[in-house]
C-alpha cells in the first residue's frame, strides 16, 4: 500500500494494499479503495463510495458519496480478464453515479477526460470515451461503446444507445433517446430525436463569434434544410465551407458515422438555424 502522509483518511475507509493514494486525497467515512486504483493529488472521494480497479484517476477530482467508480462492465461476454478505467484530472462524480471499466471486445478501456460534471445516478457503461469539459445532467445514461465529445452536453434521463457519438458542442435534450449520433454543435431533443438548429445561446456562452455562428448556422442549413440527400449535401458543404475551421469538424464527424445521424426536422415547424 502506498499512501500519502499529506493524504487524509478516514479511520473507517478501507484501502486494499495495492492502491495508491497520493499527496492531498481525502477518503471519507467508509468510503472503499480496490485494488490496483491511483488516486491523483487533491481528489476527494466521499462517504460510502467505491473506486475499483484498474483504475486512474488524476489531479483534483471529486468523488462524491456513493458513486461507484472503476466496476466490472455489465455484459454477459465479460468473464474476468484484465480491463481498465483512466479517468484525467477536475471531474465532479456526483451521488450514485456509476462508471464501468472497459471489456476485451473493444479497447479494453473506459476513458474520461477533464473538467467534467456528472450530475446525480449518471451511468458510463464499458468502453466509453468521454472527451474534456462535458455535462451530463442527473440520470443520463450511456450504453457501451459510446463516444462523447468535448464540450457536449447530455440532458436529464438521457439514453445513448451502443455505440452512437456525440459530437463536439452537440447539445442533447432531456429524455432524448438517441440511437443514431447527434451532430456537433447542434440541439437534438426528443425520444423520436429532431433536430432543432445550432445551440446559438450556448456557442455565445463558449466564445463562438459572429461570424462563427454564421458559418454553422450556413452548414445546418445545408446539411438539414437543404432537402439535398447526406452526399450531396457533404459534397456542398465541402464545396462552400469546407476549410473553415468550426465547419470542418462537423464535415467529419458526418463522414465517418457509421450509424448515421439525426438530421429529422421537427414536427409542427420549429425549424431552428
Amino acid at each position: 500500500m502506498s499512501i500519502h502522509p499529506d493524504a487524509s483518511v478516514h479511520p473507517t475507509a478501507v484501502v486494499d494494499p495495492s492502491a495508491e493514494i497520493a499527496a492531498g486525497v481525502v477518503l471519507g467515512p467508509h468510503a472503499v479503495i480496490g485494488a490496483e486504483v491511483a488516486l491523483g493529488e487533491g481528489t476527494t472521494v466521499g462517504a460510502s463510495a467505491c473506486v475499483e480497479g484498474p483504475t486512474t484517476i488524476g489531479r483534483d477530482n471529486r468523488i462524491f458519496a456513493h458513486a461507484c467508480i472503476g466496476f466490472d462492465p455489465q455484459d454477459l461476454k465479460f468473464h474476468g480478464e484484465r480491463t481498465a478505467l483512466e479517468v484525467g484530472d477536475r471531474n465532479h462524480f456526483r451521488e450514485f453515479t456509476t462508471v464501468h471499466r472497459g471489456t476485451a471486445a473493444d479497447a479494453a478501456l473506459t476513458r474520461i477526460g477533464s473538467d467534467n460534471l456528472f450530475m446525480a445516478y449518471k451511468h458510463i457503461a464499458h468502453d466509453c470515451v468521454v472527451g474534456d469539459h462535458t455535462i451530463f445532467a442527473n440520470a443520463a445514461t450511456l450504453a457501451g461503446h459510446v463516444r462523447v465529445d468535448d464540450h457536449a452536453v447530455i440532458g436529464a434521463h438521457a439514453s445513448v444507445h451502443q455505440h452512437c457519438r456525440v459530437g463536439v458542442y452537440a447539445y442533447t435534450g432531456g429524455y432524448t433517446v438517441l440511437t443514431r449520433d447527434a451532430l456537433p454543435y447542434v440541439k437534438t431533443v426528443g425520444a423520436k430525436p429532431a433536430v432543432y438548429g445550432i445551440n446559438r445561446i450556448g456557442l455565445a456562452r463558449k466564445g463562438f463569434t459572429d461570424d462563427e455562428l454564421e458559418a454553422l448556422a450556413r452548414a445546418y442549413r445545408i446539411l438539414v434544410r437543404s432537402r439535398l440527400n447526406t452526399g450531396n449535401a457533404l459534397a456542398t458543404l465541402r464545396d462552400e465551407l469546407g476549410d473553415h475551421p468550426r465547419v470542418k469538424p462537423l464535415i467529419d464527424f458526418v463522414e465517418s458515422s457509421t450509424r448515421g445521424v439525426v438530421r429529422e426536422q421537427p414536427r409542427g415547424g420549429a425549424r431552428g438555424g
